[in-house]
Order: structure tokens, then C-alpha cells, then sequence
């Protein structure tokens, strides 16, 4: 049969000859839109043109996948607070699983809806499943919600990093739909940031991730709370290599960790700390238990997850180990890898600020330039003064120490497939200068 004479080839014609020309749409009804949402399921709403100037870094990203985009709407689903508290990570973590689902579930909703009035719609995942072809390497979400978040009236980023909804506070998750069209109004970011500031997520953290002072660890807080998600996995799975037979593997793993891995791969992962979100007061509907009585509200919501014994598991030699032997010398300490290995020289030095661990850096002050070849070509300079540290491309300034390194050799010492020393004898990496300072850099980078 030719392609023209398909019933449903021939129906189309039909439609199309029968359609009045019209001109083109006026711009979709935010008010109805959001009207639609809130009837999806969703708790709150707001909407930003692809243009946004304070989005401009998030735009390549998202038009690489929709390249259509002319308008983002990011969705709230509230968290029950009292099932966050709860120091069972169950508990916790069901609260979050559900939560995830029911924004997916709406978005669902909300793009068929449009689909059926023929406007073209998209929605990535609240959380997982992510592009883990791109693990190791760079962006792993197809958007970053939080940032559309802010842009779109939804809240500020906390000290805790995580975004604080004027009126639900911490206890929100996000999500993002593209849709093509545009709309005749958008909203605008707050004119205040909801976090008062108090610091609790920096004193309930167990690992000390969050600074009072504002500084933040990714890699200490993800090494803890995602242990059985991404690296923690991938470690895991090493341990089970390594294992020279069952009785090994135990010594490495107890039953408890082995069974808690399972419960994650059939029922979902079991996040280890979400307290940041747990303590966190602000909000309008939150804070009026935390103004009312300060006291109980340490007693009955921060201290049960400081003083709940538990695994706290840490980078070894990182500010996270220190931490708890400092504040909470009643948790376990489990020292583990986290699974990242950088796959080039240039993420290496990109991802340097990430895991970079202040406090192991105390009384180091030293510039130090790096020259790698072979597969890559490179030359940077590394300043670590006063706890912070500055990457710069090429060499500035005078070195105290300089690294010349092939860069896959460089590369197989992060991976701990061969030894420094030994690379420094085969003369594969040479250094010039202090190797007691070349020591004190590694020790900022557990």
C-alpha cells in the first residue's frame, strides 16, 4: 500500500483541508497552567522563560536535550516533616521515595494534558535514574531543579545547600517540566531567602559537611549519606572483588551493611542522613515550632539524630573522620572509598575544590605547578593558603613544589594502581622541591 492511500495518511488530509487557518497562538494562560498543576497533584509552582539571565549556565544543558524549550515550569512536592525526623532511616527514606513518585506522577499528568491540547512537553526524573554513562565525567542530571527553583520564585538555597520553600521550608522536593510554548506571565525569584540562619543542619550533620561558617563538603556529605547510592555502590562491589572468599568479604562488610545493600537495590536506596532537611525550621509553617519553644524543638527534633548511635561512614584521613571523633564520639567510624576516580587530568583539577578538605590543610601554605603530558597537555598552578585552595590554568607565580607527570601515570596513582614513590623512581612523575609539602598536598585531598 503507498503511503498515501494509509487510512491514517488519508484521515490526516482529511483533518487538515477541514481546518480553518487561523493565526499563530497567543501565549499559554500562566493562571491556567498553574491551575492545572496544582490539579496534577503538586503543591506549588512557578514558571521561567528559557532566557532567563540568572539561568544561563543551566540553558545549553537542557536545550541539548530539548532543544524546543521556551519555557520551564518547576513543581514543590511537600515532605511530611514528622517522617523526615524520624531517626529510622526507613522511615526517612520511604517519606522520600514516595514523595519522588508523586511529583513524577503529576509531571506525567501534566504533560499528557498538554500533549492532548498539542503542546509539546518533557520532563526528566526528580532524582533517578540519571545519564550514568556520564559518571566520573561530568553532569550526570539532564537539569539541575534547584537553581529553576530560585529563578522561579520557589524558595533560596540554604546553608544546607538544598532549596527553602517560603512556606514548606526544607521539606519539599522539585522537579522540572520543558514545555515549547511560551506563557504570558512568569514568576520572579523571592526578595528574601526563607533560611534564618540558625545553623542547626550545620550542628546536626554528622559529618560535618556543612560549615557554621557556610562552607560546604559535597564530597564528605555524599560519601555518608549516598553510601548505597553511586560510589558507595561501586565500592561495595569492589570489596566483593577483592574478597578472596566469603569469611574476607565479612571482614570487610558486616551482614547488617550487606543486608541494608540488598534493601536498597529491591526496595530503593536508604538514604544514611537527610538531617540537614530534618532540622531546618524555617518556613512558614514550620517555624512556629521551632519560635514558640526553642528548647523542646532541639529536644524533640535536632538531639534524637545527634545522639542516635550509628555508622558514619567517612573518606579516611578526611575532615568527615575528624568531625566525628569531635562531635559525636558515641557514632561508629567506617572508613571507606567512595568510588570516585578521576577519568583525565582536567577533571582532576576541575573536581580539586570539591573534595578539597580545609581542615587537613591547616598551617599549609604553599603554590604548587603541575605540568602532565602524553594524552593530555596541561599545566596548572594550585595555590593552598589560609584552608582555601585556587586553581589556575598555567604556571603563575613562583612554585614551591613543581610536578612534572605523564598524565595517564598521574592518573593511575589517584586510582591507587601504582604508588607515587614508586612513579617517582621510575622517573614517570618528577618533582622539584619539598616532597614533605608534595605529602601535605595529597593529605588535603583524602
Amino acid at each position: 500500500m503507498e503511503l498515501n492511500n494509509h487510512p491514517t495518511v488519508i484521515r490526516y488530509h482529511e483533518r487538515k483541508a477541514a481546518t480553518i487557518p487561523h493565526k499563530a497562538e497567543l501565549k499559554l494562560s500562566a493562571r491556567d497552567l498553574r491551575e492545572m498543576c496544582l490539579a496534577s497533584g503538586l503543591d506549588d509552582v512557578g514558571f521561567v522563560e528559557i532566557t532567563r539571565p540568572s539561568l544561563a549556565d543551566q540553558k545549553t544543558d537542557i536545550l541539548s536535550v530539548f532543544p524546543w524549550t521556551r519555557t520551564l515550569i518547576s513543581f514543590v512536592g511537600r515532605i511530611n516533616r514528622e517522617n523526615l525526623r524520624s531517626p529510622a532511616r526507613s522511615i526517612a527514606s520511604l517519606e522520600l521515595h514516595q514523595v519522588e513518585e508523586r511529583l513524577t506522577h503529576a509531571a506525567n499528568t501534566f504533560v499528557a494534558a498538554l500533549e492532548r491540547k498539542g503542546v509539546r512537553a518533557a520532563t526528566p526524573a526528580v532524582g533517578f535514574p540519571m545519564e550514568a554513562d556520564n559518571w566520573g565525567r561530568g553532569k550526570m542530571q539532564v537539569v539541575s531543579h534547584k537553581p529553576i527553583a530560585v529563578a522561579a520564585g520557589l524558595g533560596k538555597m540554604g546553608l544546607h545547600r538544598n532549596v527553602i520553600h517560603p512556606v514548606f521550608g526544607s521539606f519539599v522536593l522539585l522537579n522540572t517540566v520543558f514545555i515549547e510554548a511560551e506563557l504570558d506571565e512568569y514568576s520572579t525569584p523571592l526578595d528574601y531567602n526563607p533560611c534564618i540562619e540558625c545553623r542547626l543542619c550545620a550542628a546536626a550533620c554528622p559529618t560535618g559537611a556543612i560549615g557554621p561558617d557556610g562552607f560546604f563538603n559535597p564530597v564528605n556529605c555524599m560519601t555518608h549519606t549516598y553510601r548505597e547510592l553511586i560510589g558507595g555502590f561501586t565500592n561495595w562491589v569492589e570489596n566483593i572483588a577483592d574478597s578472596k572468599s566469603s569469611i574476607d568479604y565479612r571482614s570487610k562488610v558486616s551482614d547488617a551493611e550487606t543486608v541494608s545493600m540488598w534493601q536498597s537495590l529491591a526496595c530503593g536506596p536508604c538514604y544514611k542522613s537527610v538531617y540537614c532537611l530534618a532540622v531546618c525550621p524555617a518556613g512558614d509553617e514550620v517555624i512556629p515550632q521551632y519560635l514558640d519553644d526553642r528548647k523542646a524543638f532541639l529536644d524533640e527534633v535536632v538531639k534524637p539524630l545527634q545522639q542516635k548511635t550509628e555508622t558514619v561512614y567517612v573518606l579516611p584521613g578526611s575532615d568527615a573522620e575528624e568531625h566525628v571523633l569531635s562531635k559525636f564520639p558515641h557514632k561508629k567510624i567506617k572508613r571507606v572509598g567512595n568510588g570516585i576516580r578521576p577519568p583525565s587530568v582536567a577533571y582532576f583539577l576541575a573536581s580539586m575544590p570539591i573534595a578539597f578538605q580545609r581542615h587537613q590543610s591547616e598551617g599549609l601554605n604553599a603554590t604548587y605547578h603541575f605540568t602532565f603530558s602524553g594524552s593530555e597537555e596541561t599545566e596548572a598552578t594550585v595555590v593552598i593558603k589560609d584552608k582555601t585552595i585556587k586553581i589556575e590554568q598555567g604556571h603563575v607565580g613562583a612554585a614551591d613544589v613543581s610536578v612534572h607527570a605523564d598524565a595517564k601515570t598521574w592518573l593511575r596513582v589517584l586510582h591507587k594502581e601504582t604508588s607515587m614513590i614508586k612513579q617517582i623512581l621510575l622517573r614517570r612523575i618528577r618533582v622539584k622541591g619539598s616532597l614533605n609539602l608534595l605529602k601535605a598536598f595529597g593529605k588535603c585531598f583524602a
